[in-house]
Formats: C-alpha cells, sequence, structure tokens
C-alpha cells in the first residue's frame, strides 16, 4: 500500500478546524493507504508553553485521534520524540537545504509576527523537521490543508538535493489536499485557534458549544432579520458545509439569500449536526480516558513499528554520507 506521513501538535485542547481540515480525513485514508500519524511534541516545543502541561496534552491529542477512528489496526501512532531519528535526519538535511527556501516561507513569516519576543532558530527550521518527519518513513503521500502546501513543496526540494548531492534514496512526496472547507473561528477573520480564543472545541459540552456558535458573527451585512444574506460570506454556512447534507445546505441557502430563515435559526440547525457528530467521539474519549493503559499501549507499540523503520532509512543514509559506522 501506499504510506502516508501526516502529523498534529499537543497545543491543546483540539477544535473543529483540526477535526474538518485533518483527523476527520486521516481516518477515511486509513483503508487505502499505509498510515503513520504523529503527536509532533518537538515542533510544538518552538513557541512557549506550559512545560507541566505537555506530558498531558501529548495523551489527550492521542485520545481524541483514537476517539475520531483511528485505529492501531490500520495506522501507526506514536509520539515523535520517541523515535529519535527525526531529528538526526532533520540536522542532516539543514545541510542541504538553502537559507533562502526556508526564510521565504509563510509560516514562518506568520510565526516571527506572533512571537516577536521568541523568534527562534526552530521556528525557521520547522518545515526541515517536517520534512524529516516525512521522508524518514519515505512517504509518498501527505493529507494536508493549502496551508501546508509550501512546506510540502520544501520536503521535495529537500529530498531531491539530497538524492543528487549523494545517492537516491526519498521519494519526493505529493500532498493530499482535503476537501474539506477551511474553517474560521467564530470571530469569522482569524484561522480557528484555541491561542485566539475564536475556537469550539471536540471535546467541549453541547452547552458550551452552542453558546460559541450563538454568538458567532455571521454575514456582517445581515443587519437586521429581514435583511436578505450571502451564505458565501458567512462562515457559520462553512462550517454547515463541513457538518450538514446537500439538502440541508440548499435549504439554508435558499433561507438565507430570501430571509426566510434568521442567523439564529441556521446555527440551530448547525447545532443539531455537529452535535450528533461530535457526541460519538466524546463518548468514546471519555472511555479511553478510563483507559489510560491502553492509549500508552498503542503509542508505544506505533513507535516501536516505526522507530524499525526509521533506523533502517538512517542506516541508509549514514552509508551514503560515507559516516564511520558505529560498532
Amino acid at each position: 500500500m501506499k504510506r502516508i506521513f501526516s502529523g498534529i501538535q499537543p497545543t491543546g485542547e483540539i477544535h473543529l478546524g483540526n477535526y474538518v481540515g485533518a483527523i476527520r480525513n486521516w481516518a477515511y485514508l486509513q483503508d487505502d493507504y499505509d498510515c503513520i500519524f504523529c503527536v509532533v511534541d518537538y515542533h510544538a516545543i518552538t513557541i512557549e508553553y506550559p512545560v507541566e502541561e505537555m506530558k498531558r496534552r501529548t495523551l489527550d491529542t492521542a485520545i481524541i485521534l483514537l476517539a475520531c477512528g483511528l485505529t492501531p489496526e490500520r495506522s501507526k501512532i506514536f509520539v515523535q520524540s520517541h523515535v529519535p531519528e527525526h531529528t538526526e535526519l532533520a540536522w542532516i538535511f539543514n545541510t542541504v537545504t538553502p537559507i533562502g527556501e526556508v526564510e521565504r516561507m509563510t509560516q514562518f513569516k506568520d510565526k516571527a509576527r506572533q512571537h516577536r519576543a521568541n523568534i527562534n532558530m526552530g521556528l525557521m527550521d520547522y518545515p526541515v523537521l517536517q520534512a524529516a518527519d516525512i521522508l524518514l518513513y519515505k512517504a509518498g503521500y501527505v493529507p494536508v490543508g493549502e496551508d501546508q502546501v509550501q512546506h510540502i513543496e520544501l520536503c521535495r526540494e529537500v529530498a531531491r538535493k539530497f538524492n543528487t548531492r549523494f545517492t537516491p534514496i526519498f521519494p519526493e512526496p505529493e500532498e493530499l489536499l482535503s476537501m474539506a472547507p477551511r474553517i474560521l473561528g467564530v470571530d469569522g477573520q482569524s484561522k480557528m485557534s484555541k491561542s485566539l480564543g475564536n475556537y469550539i472545541g471536540v471535546l467541549e459540552e453541547d452547552d458550551v458549544v452552542w453558546e460559541k456558535l450563538r454568538t458567532a458573527v455571521t454575514d456582517v451585512n445581515r443587519v437586521r432579520r429581514k435583511d436578505p444574506g450571502n451564505p458565501e460570506v458567512c462562515n457559520i454556512y462553512t462550517i454547515h458545509r463541513a457538518f450538514s447534507d446537500n439538502a440541508m445546505l440548499i435549504e439554508i441557502d435558499r433561507g438565507c439569500t430570501s430571509a426566510g430563515i434568521g442567523c439564529i435559526d441556521c446555527k440551530k440547525m448547525l447545532f443539531e449536526n455537529v452535535k450528533r457528530e461530535l457526541t460519538p467521539v466524546r463518548e468514546k474519549a471519555r472511555e479511553l480516558e478510563k483507559n489510560m493503559d491502553y492509549v500508552v499501549d498503542v503509542l508505544e507499540k506505533g513507535a516501536d513499528a516505526c522507530r524499525e523503520i526509521a533506523h533502517a532509512t538512517m542506516e541508509e543514509v549514514r552509508a551514503t554520507l560515507g559516516l564511520y559506522p558505529p560498532r
């Protein structure tokens, strides 16, 4: 089977943007690909974080992945720092990656603006470590959103430069673009993010979810109930596209553009659909929280399997580089 790799940071509570844009799609891919999914904790330490929470956040992220349908029978699920070859390969890739290629990364520029007091080498080197994450397993495909395409382009460039300078070892992976709509935060302006406080958590209780939806920004040009709206500029309608069927989307489009339904009506319909899909996820997560030995076992076995692949790749890489081998 064709291999895919993707990762998610343990930066806190997983929200609807993560779920729709990545995790739900990962669950679908398990039937058709050799899947490796990683909790990328080394990526998460590039910005300031509460050290005392990292272990818990890592386990919470693993719980959500399992609750959303990833299974150890169909995927390898592990923690990045448990396979040290990730950082070893990243250092080697640093020696073939032009600084200019990294400096032009849009995400680095965005992160640098957000964290002006802590613009560290990790922020800049993030995409090189990401390339190592992917190529360590010689993955041919990476499921990503449009905002990550630039990083996959760099990954291909890194593989190409290594293969040209030394020996062809690595594939040039292709992105598997998610067809899911890009969901903004409840402010209707920024990418959904816990740090920005504009998120809806996958595991949040119904009353919390409803309150966030109830007060979420819609079409700013629709001031009064009798004003017709434009669903195409409304983030609530975008979220509907991720959770509602075609019949409901048509109903909402007609009702909104004719002022036949109000924004609160639209939000109530969305809330019911979100609740219907996420209630089983929350219930599964609660079960897993009571069985942490199972969660830890999944991560350990996933790391064991990935270390075996990583070890073989790095033996090949070291030999290609002409490094003196250990006895």
